[in-house]
């Protein structure tokens, strides 16, 4: 392990931008496939495996959606959270807002309390075993349209103690967030935290639409900002967090190599950018990965790096107690291999 991977491991961090479904590893996938009775189209692990290579953000869908097949109990989705909280608590997360899709389930038949149950079983549970804490983000899939959306936000809230807010995520070409405005004003109505996709595959235009018709409190991805520079000049005068997932954008084409990402230049403009992993099972890396890569790719410096972690701090959830000890925690970070 270099200097830097240790460095980075060990220092504290929260993760805001995370699809639990897309931490469906190909080996979980077949456990899952044979204990409810599934067949997948693949002969074998890694002949799964070797279908995480995408074209573009639709072609990543198809196949995501499509393994959401193999998750139906309440154990299946307990045994898919734990696995996650394991994973990064070993990489130094301490903090984790994480996404779910209830209409990739219910549409499924898999009822909205089967989903909760499983994941939040297994989020106490990591709360108990490394100190974990968590909030929980239901996303509204925008290409289903803001009828179903609202519909899923009535379900919603009737387990208002589980659900700390709302997104939209899924396609964004033709589903611009003003789409959603009504679905939204509701959520901020009920109390709910909202974030919302926007400037991932879609123009800087759908950023501006999410802050100022949603009145989001995050964007995620967002990296297409740089196409309107007044953007970026805001969204660093009001501090609003990117949540950015920098592996899958190399993925989904958004990218063409890691050098060639935007990250480092937003962070310089004083944009509260985080490092995320989106869904890394698929996209090659989970927050250690992200963070690494980065580092190497933009040759961030350790206090670069420092300030992303403090980032996703600031731009967190938590009370502002919780979220200013974790800041004051980056800040004292200095580990003998810094």
């Amino acid at each position: 392990m270099t200097s830097m991977e240790a460095f980075i491991r060990g220092l504290p961090k929260a993760e805001l931008h995370l699809h639990l479904e897309g931490t469906l590893e190909p080996e979980l996938a077949f456990e899952l496939a044979q204990k409810n009775g599934i067949v997948l189209p693949y002969d074998s692990v890694e002949q799964l495996r070797q279908a995480y290579q995408f074209t573009n953000l639709q072609s990543f869908l198809d196949l995501y959606y499509a393994a959401t097949e193999v998750l139906r109990a309440t154990e299946d989705f307990e045994l898919l959270t734990s696995a996650y909280l394991k994973r990064v608590h070993e990489q130094g997360v301490v903090h984790v807002e994480l996404f779910f899709d209830p209409q990739a389930h219910t549409a499924r038949g898999v009822s909205l309390e089967t989903v909760l149950a499983g994941i939040t079983a297994a989020l106490d549970a990591a709360a108990q075993a490394y100190g974990i804490t968590h909030r929980l983000i239901a996303c509204f899939i925008r290409n289903l349209g803001p009828a179903a959306a609202m519909d899923t936000l009535d379900a919603l809230l009737a387990h208002r103690t589980a659900i700390a807010g709302v997104g939209l995520d899924s396609t964004e070409y033709g589903y611009p967030p003003s789409l959603f405005a009504a679905v939204f004003a509701r959520a901020r109505a009920a109390g709910l935290h909202v974030v919302a996709h926007a400037g991932e595959e879609g123009p800087a235009a759908y950023i501006n639409e999410a802050l100022d018709l949603l009145q989001v409190q995050r964007i995620d991805h967002g990296v297409h900002c740089e196409d309107d520079p007044a953007l970026v000049e805001r969204l660093a005068r009001e501090r609003m967090p990117l949540t950015v997932c920098p592996l899958s954008n190399i993925r989904l084409k958004v990218f063409d190599r890691i050098e060639s990402h935007n990250l480092k230049r937003l962070l310089d403009a004083g944009v509260c950018v985080t490092v995320n992993s989106d869904d890394p099972a698929y996209f090659g890396g989970y927050v250690l990965e992200n963070y690494l890569a980065v580092q190497q790719g933009l040759d961030l410096s350790a206090e670069q790096v420092r300030q992303l972690a403090r980032n996703s701090f600031e731009a967190s959830f938590m009370p502002a107690q919780q979220r200013g000890g974790w800041m004051a925690a980056v800040d004292r970070y200095h580990p003998a291999v810094a």
